[in-house]
């Protein structure tokens, strides 16, 4: 009887380190803009694309009316409520599971505001981040691009990925004003970003290296 039970147990162990064996990836652009066509706003896209989500990892998350739940590992549980109120109130989604370092990615909405945060699932750790953050491929780095006409922060930022939590790393502005940007990883030392500058008639692209010499370094907390 205790060899079945400690069997069961490691059972549901490995079953916690691996979510569910076909991973869910981030929707892309096609994808988004289908699943959030009917979307009344920022709030019900998110929980759009949480609906989408759950059914590829069904030992990760439960949605439970306002409470969504997100297993920890190797046991545990945060919950992450949602804030009705008539100024629209707070809400969290399902957004992004990242396999390689074991963290959840939500979407947040805040009033008309949104923000991305990132629960690292072995220390329960939470990161609040301004967009969609892309994994560097050594899995030592995520990358965020904020860029909009109002509400950004217009900053491309690099943060390190610890056993502690995520840091911000390193920051970046550019000279001249872009009105969207995205940011992927070329390479583990290279950021692709594809960017819309003001009053410009088509998109550009811009390579940065981690090694450029006009990063900021981030404020440590």
């Amino acid at each position: 009887m205790v060899r079945r039970a400690a069997i069961v147990v490691a059972m549901a162990v490995a079953l916690g380190a691996l979510v569910s064996a076909s991973m869910a990836v981030p929707l892309t652009p096609a994808e988004l803009t289908k699943v959030c066509a009917e979307a009344d706003d920022a709030a019900h896209c998110g929980r759009l694309v949480e609906e989408a989500q759950l059914p590829r990892l069904p030992n990760l998350a439960v949605r439970d009316k306002l409470e969504l739940r997100v297993s920890l590992y190797p046991s545990g549980i945060t919950t992450f409520t949602d804030v009705e109120n008539l100024h629209g109130g707070r809400s969290y989604s399902l957004w992004d599971f990242m396999s390689e370092i074991n963290a959840v990615v939500l979407y947040v909405t805040d009033g008309d505001d949104a923000s991305f945060t990132i629960l690292q699932r072995t220390n329960g750790r939470k990161t609040d981040l301004p967009s969609d953050p892309k994994l560097s491929p050594d899995r030592q780095r995520l990358v965020t691009a904020d860029f909009c006409e109002r509400r950004c922060v217009n900053e491309l930022a690099v943060w390190r990925v610890t056993r502690d939590g995520v840091h911000k790393e390193f920051l970046w502005r550019p000279a001249a004003v872009w009105t969207d940007a995205t940011a992927t990883w070329k390479d583990a030392q290279t950021i692709q970003i594809d960017y819309t500058a003001a009053g410009a008639g088509k998109p550009a692209m811009l390579l940065r290296k981690l090694a450029d010499a006009d990063w900021g370094r981030a404020t440590a907390k």
